[in-house]
């Protein structure tokens, strides 16, 4: 087998696949012989059909088959072997190539097009200079996460005040028939409810300024708004019973709670950062600190590399892209694409294309690879952060860990997290080839570059 590359311009080619009967033949009577032990042919036994019977009912079938694997593995080995950076994937060509006939040929000729990326040179020094925004850890912020960690690890605690709408009640609630119980009615000896949970004001208002034992008659369906699934949660019934109720129900206050936050001590200290890490409120305060800086970093380094895209590309100047081939390989591979949909989509794509190709230059040009043990250490940070949204800091590495390892299960993820540490690598090396203006800005100012970006995409 002969595959050979006819260059039309610098980004569109044409891959020729010669194959031979020699190439083929060896593999057809494997799969022949494979395929006669199996076959359901009436009148005989598996794997007593004649192979001349077989080869005169699916011989030409077996043939295409062996035939497109051969020029499929051609064309990969060319690819691979020639080190082509290629574009979508090769399509036949719709010109040289002529019809097949796998009854009467021997020998076989296929034309493929393909795209060739267009060649990128990045020349980057320390003459280039970009602004590296970094968001300064004021005490504001370090206050605001102190009010979040003190919420987080708060606790409800028994009460003996006037119930507030943010209370929670607990109590036996009891289905009412003319003011009475009512005979085989809905009764609940642990009720829950939550006056701020309400949607009616005024049935709401029923609920507050009372102490224990308070005895309190109001409709649920009026309460809740008609909210099937709070009804039947609240009322221990199925949703489907919701509409047979009465208007009237006897709530009976037997408990009542309250969120009370954590208190800034030692407790508070080891629940956050683990046992004995920080001993005093400074130490706590500084550690906060630390924490917050690693998790707002990618957020600049995003920016950052958002700033360099521009940078990139004009150093990278005009390419020139295949696109004919590029829109025939979009609309045969977009289930949903059309003409019309795809020359509006077109020019975003080719950005898009541009940028990536530019840091795969990057990645090529500094020898940037990504191990797996560079995918863990994202999935491990990722995982990190996501617990620190919710209070959870200091959480011990075999637990983060394993909530990083299912997510690397997730085939999506584990993509975007390549992604994500390909773009860190990248991010580190142009840090290091340019020279950097770091600026300092609060959290809010920085958010104010992307509520920009979103003003301008949505116009």
């Amino acid at each position: 087998m002969d595959t050979s590359l006819i260059n039309v311009d610098s980004v569109n080619a044409i891959l020729k696949v010669e194959v031979k009967k020699a190439d083929y033949q060896g593999k057809v009577d494997e799969a022949i012989k494979s395929f006669r032990k199996k076959a359901n042919v009436p009148g005989f036994r598996p794997g007593t059909v004649p192979a001349g019977m077989v080869k005169k009912m699916y011989g030409k079938s077996i043939l295409a088959e062996e035939v497109n694997k051969l020029v499929g593995e051609g064309i990969y080995n060319y690819i691979q072997e020639n080190k082509l950076n290629i574009l979508g994937e090769p399509l036949p060509n719709q010109e040289k190539q002529q019809p097949i006939d796998f009854a009467k040929e021997e020998d076989f000729e296929f034309f493929f097009d393909i795209a060739l990326a267009p060649e990128i040179k990045l020349d980057l020094s320390k003459k280039d200079k970009m602004d590296y925004f970094k968001i300064a850890i004021d005490e504001e912020l370090v206050e605001k996460q102190i009010s979040s960690y003190k919420a987080n690890y708060g606790k409800y605690e028994s009460i003996e005040e006037d119930v507030k709408e943010t209370d929670l009640l607990k109590g036996e609630v009891v289905e009412l028939e003319n003011g009475a119980p009512k005979a085989d009615g809905i009764a609940v000896e642990n009720a829950v409810l939550m006056p701020s949970y309400m949607k009616d004001e005024e049935e709401k208002a029923k609920f507050t300024n009372i102490k224990k034992e308070a005895q309190i008659v109001f409709n649920p369906g009026k309460a809740y708004d008609g909210n099937e699934t709070e009804i039947a949660s609240f009322l221990h019934i199925d949703k489907d019973k919701v509409e047979a109720i009465a208007p009237e129900f006897m709530f009976t206050v037997k408990d009542i709670t309250r969120y009370k936050e954590a208190d800034l001590d030692q407790a508070l200290f080891d629940k956050v950062f683990g046992e004995g890490t920080v001993k005093t409120e400074a130490e706590f305060r500084e550690k906060i600190k630390e924490s917050l800086a690693s998790q707002l970093a990618p957020d600049s380094d995003y920016k950052f590399l958002l700033d360099a895209r521009t940078l990139l590309e004009s150093k990278v100047g005009e390419l020139t892209f295949p696109d004919a081939f590029l829109k025939r390989w979009l609309l045969t591979t977009g289930k949903d694409k059309t003409a019309e949909t795809l020359e509006a989509e077109y020019p975003r794509i080719i950005e898009d294309l541009k940028f990536h190709l530019i840091k795969e230059q990057l990645a090529k040009d500094n020898d940037i690879k990504i191990e797996e043990a560079d995918v863990r250490a994202v999935a491990l940070q990722a995982a990190r952060v996501q617990f620190a949204q919710y209070g959870m800091v200091g959480m011990p590495d075999d637990v983060l860990m394993n909530y990083a390892n299912e997510m690397l299960k997730n085939q999506e993820t584990s993509r975007s997290l390549v992604d994500k540490a390909m773009e860190e690598k990248i991010a580190a090396c142009l840090k290091s080839a340019i020279t950097l203006n770091e600026k300092e800005l609060s959290l809010d100012e920085f958010k104010k570059f992307f509520e920009t970006e979103e003003t301008e995409q949505e116009a």
